[in-house]
């Protein structure tokens, strides 16, 4: 390539050595990924030359991120798997379609999920007949769909003969490729600097010139080949005016050359520079538009190799070529391109040319950037559409029609989590229209409690919002309001909210359901008590179709939870999963998932909420998010064992210290441990979150009477009875008649508990009545009565898996003179979470591969996990797995 610089890798060895090894991993069947990362210069291209040549063997794909195609979602990864899409065929039809909505070959939103399952199943299948090499350079400049998809790739390749390479600038790498394997290039030593030079510039050096090269350049490779170029070697050694850093020396140094072009090569070197793809078809007719003749004039152009592709010797040559161009010659570039692009084939390149190419307002331009803000959200790609509209936007000559465009704008930005340029975007929102203001003001909400930064609390935006449409849409400023309350009831500041908001009256003859009376019960609430809120809530938390919980699942799982509503708990959570399943949101799915396995805990199905905690944690591995840890909590608790409980608690996040209360009371209660049950338990409650603290309230009964706290245990008592007579359902109505008979030793109280809790979804609280009610006979001195209570307690709480409580129990039957039988060891006891998830989808006929589709792996990958299973279990078949006991 002309202009190329000297690729003599000196000071690289320890690089070229991790390199090497990644490349004989792939080979052996073991995949990983790696990021290269450093200034521009630093070697990361020189590196990435070289690991295409040693990669023998193997089929090398590249990709590489460009700097104008960042608004183009999945442009990368259609770049990447270009040679390979021969293979879609071969694809899941599920799969198939999603990768063909991505790279928009059909219409539709893609699944994120399934573009990166699609995408690792195209590379494994190829990968079978050779290895494969990806290499990915530019990636600082890659567009986030592609590298959300190319980070999941990059963490599931383990089990695959795939090696995957990137090359990012620091410091705007994507945030996506931060928890990769990474490799920080530094610059090259004294030696290796004086040593690179000196290959570079085979003439003799005055030592004031080297040394002033090596003082310049700082260690960085290309600097110590270019200085000398930009300034020439009497200038060094007379000494010129110094950039501002390395990256403006190379700059500098590939301008100086541009210089020298006649005005035609500097013309087709914009036009090239303007163009990301590289087409030299496209590049061809451009210049014959601008009168070039671009075969002539090619030759004598450097820095530039006019092939199969138009590239660019270095990223900073085509930067420094832009960047050198007057604006009124981008300009031409871009309306040359515009001109002959095809606007069926690839309306949004051509759009977004003409965006360039325009000087000042264009209402035809902001309409076309607006059909492709759109295009762009359908096929998934948020920060390309935030981008459309924001230039829309600019281009746009209506003040009403430009503010629409820049709330749109916004919301975009949010939803590709560019908080600043949203708020930046915020501040140019007139707020001379009530409907208007109020939506900048709910994205001002959305921004501040994402960012959880600001002076004012999210919750005071939606409050404004909801004043604004009090008068001019009334039912708008309620939703407002609601909004609200859920983000006070999240962030514990729901009382101040509820002040602000004052007391809501329904419209007159306007029944009380959906979102009015969610809202007007929430005020009673804070407002008059439990008794009040429960006959307003009542009846729209007891249907959990109802849309108002399609719209704030949350919302509904924790009212659920204060009014102890079972059947409705496990409703929403359900219902929530399948709409996350529908919708494939990578934000609603997990969160859905873990109130369900939450759910499913408490129903005392533990394997089934381990099997919905590793989805979530499969999803939050696949996204690069922290996983949802309180499912896990639940699920540590009721198990009762010690030291994983204790473990599992010590590490989550002080955020999460409510959870981790009432889980330390749930687990002291377990083991005996009552003074430790009795502490946490009273964390939990006194903070008064709603529906965590309801749960605490009949595990601080408890703890207080085994500690001769009476006076604390009838309190609670009274607390609970407050919200489970509002809720008038059979789980709170027979878990308050439990905490009832422990505070009064009234044995009608136990029965009735007992009575109220026989159904098979309450099993975990049913076991725990027939405990305590045996506990009880058994210090009466009622040996035979207490053993027919503790058997069945000790059975099911053994069965459910309920450890602590089991033995509990046990030791109880001890008591009586009768002894328990031993639980035996399940399956469950010796696999992971994952691979107990494994097992019981193979148990249920899973295949390999629809075992890897679910769980965001690769089917080799699923392999070997099997291979682990069988080890640990001791077989040797699929098939013994279905008759396993303890596994389902």
């Amino acid at each position: 390539m002309p202009g190329t610089y000297t690729d003599v890798l000196i000071g690289r060895q320890d690089e070229i050595r991790r390199l090497d090894a990644l490349l004989q991993s792939a080979r052996e069947g073991r995949g990983g990924a790696l990021v290269l990362r450093g200034e521009p210069g630093i070697g990361k291209s020189a590196l990435l030359r070289h690991l295409d040549e040693s990669a023998t063997g193997f089929l090398v794909m590249r990709a590489s991120g460009a700097e104008f195609e960042t608004e183009l979602p999945f442009a990368a990864l259609h770049q990447l798997l270009a040679p390979v899409t021969g293979g879609l065929a071969a694809l899941p039809a599920p799969h198939r379609k999603a990768l063909e909505i991505a790279f928009g070959l059909d219409i539709g939103t893609p699944d994120p999920f399934l573009v990166g399952v699609a995408s690792l199943g195209l590379l494994a299948e190829t990968a079978r007949e050779r290895p494969l090499l990806c290499v990915v350079d530019d990636a600082q400049w890659l567009d986030r769909a592609s590298a959300k998809a190319l980070a999941f790739l990059a963490r599931r390749v383990s089990a695959e003969s795939i090696a995957l390479v990137f090359a990012a600038r620091e410091p705007s790498r994507p945030p996506e490729l931060d928890e990769l394997p990474g490799h920080a290039l530094q610059g090259l030593g004294a030696a290796d600097a004086r040593a690179l030079l000196a290959a570079a510039i085979r003439a003799p050096l005055d030592e004031r010139v080297r040394d002033r090269i090596l003082a310049e350049a700082r260690g960085n490779p290309l600097a110590l080949v270019e200085l000398p170029a930009t300034a020439g070697l009497a200038g060094m050694a007379g000494g010129f005016a110094q950039p501002d850093s390395v990256p403006g020396v190379i700059e500098q140094s590939f301008r100086s050359r541009l210089e020298l072009l006649t005005p035609a090569a500097r013309t087709l070197v914009t036009v090239a520079a303007a163009d990301p793809i590289g087409d030299p078809g496209l590049l061809w007719r451009a210049a014959e538009l601008l009168g070039i003749d671009a075969t002539a004039v090619a030759r004598s152009v450097p820095l530039v190799e006019f092939g199969t592709r138009i590239r660019f010797s270095h990223p900073l040559a085509r930067s420094a070529a832009y960047r050198a161009a007057a604006p009124e010659e981008r300009r031409r570039a871009h309306q040359a391109l515009a001109a002959v692009t095809d606007p069926v084939a690839d309306p949004d390149r051509r759009a977004w040319h003409r965006a360039q190419a325009s000087a000042g307002p264009d209402e035809q331009v902001a309409d076309e950037l607006e059909a492709s803000a759109h295009r762009a959200q359908e096929r998934g790609g948020a920060a390309a559409a935030a981008a459309f509209f924001a230039r829309s936007a600019a281009l746009t000559i209506s003040p009403v029609r430009r503010a629409e465009r820049v709330l749109a704008a916004v919301q975009a930005k949010l939803a590709a989590g560019d908080f600043d340029t949203a708020a930046d975007l915020l501040t140019t929102v007139p707020a001379d229209e009530p409907s208007r203001a109020a939506r900048a003001d709910l994205l001002r909400g959305r921004l501040s409690f994402a960012r959880r930064r600001g002076d004012d609390s999210p919750t005071a935006y939606l409050l404004r919002a909801a004043a604004r449409l009090a008068d001019t849409d009334p039912a708008w400023s309620r939703e407002c309001s609601l909004d609200a309350m859920e983000m006070g009831l999240l962030l514990g500041d729901l009382a101040e909210v509820v002040e602000a908001v004052g007391k809501v009256a329904l419209p007159p003859g306007e029944p009380a359901s959906g979102a009015a009376a969610v809202l007007t019960g929430l005020v009673s609430l804070v407002g008059e008590g439990h008794a009040a809120a429960g006959e307003i809530l009542r009846p729209v938390v007891g249907d959990p179709d109802d849309e108002v919980w399609a719209r704030r699942p949350s919302l509904g799982f924790m009212v659920a939870t204060e009014l102890w509503n079972f059947d409705a708990l496990c409703g929403i959570a359900t219902r929530a999963v399948a709409a996350g399943r529908e919708s494939g949101s990578f934000h609603t799915l997990p969160v859905a998932l873990a109130m369900r396995a939450t759910a499913t805990v408490h129903r005392g199905d533990f394997g089934a909420a381990t099997e919905l905690i590793s989805e979530e944690e499969a999803i939050a591995d696949a996204t690069g998010a922290a996983p949802l840890v309180y499912p896990r909590l639940h699920l540590a608790a009721l198990r009762g064992r010690r030291k994983e409980a204790v473990d599992l608690f010590a590490s989550v996040d002080h955020r999460m210290s409510l959870s981790v209360a009432w889980a330390t009371a749930v687990l002291g209660n377990g083991l005996a441990d009552y003074p430790a049950a009795l502490e946490a338990a009273r964390r939990a409650v006194e903070y008064g979150a709603v529906g965590t603290a309801g749960l605490a309230l009949p595990e601080l009964v408890e703890a207080a009477v085994r500690c001769g706290e009476t006076e604390v245990a009838a309190a609670a008592l009274a607390s609970l009875q407050e919200r489970t007579r509002a809720g008038r359902q059979a789980w709170g109505l027979g878990v308050e008649a439990c905490a009832r008979a422990l505070v009064t030793e009234d044995e009608s109280a136990y029965q009735e508990a007992i009575g109220l809790l026989d159904d098979g979804t309450l099993v975990v609280y049913r076991a725990r009545a027939q405990l305590l009610y045996g506990e009880w006979l058994r210090r009466r001195g009622r040996r035979r009565d207490a053993r027919s209570a503790l058997r069945p307690a000790h059975e099911a709480l053994s069965d459910l898996g309920m450890e602590a409580f089991a033995e509990r129990a046990a030791g109880e039957l001890r008591a009586t003179g009768e002894q328990a039988r031993s639980r035996t060891s399940t399956a469950s006891d010796q696999l992971t979470m994952q691979e107990l998830h494994i097992a019981r989808l193979v148990a249920d006929g899973a295949t390999s591969k629809e075992v890897a589709a679910k769980l965001f792996l690769s089917p080799r990958t699923v392999d070997a996990h099997l291979r682990n299973i069988f080890r640990k279990l001791g077989l040797t078949s699929r098939r013994q797995l279905r008759d396993l006991p303890g596994l389902r």
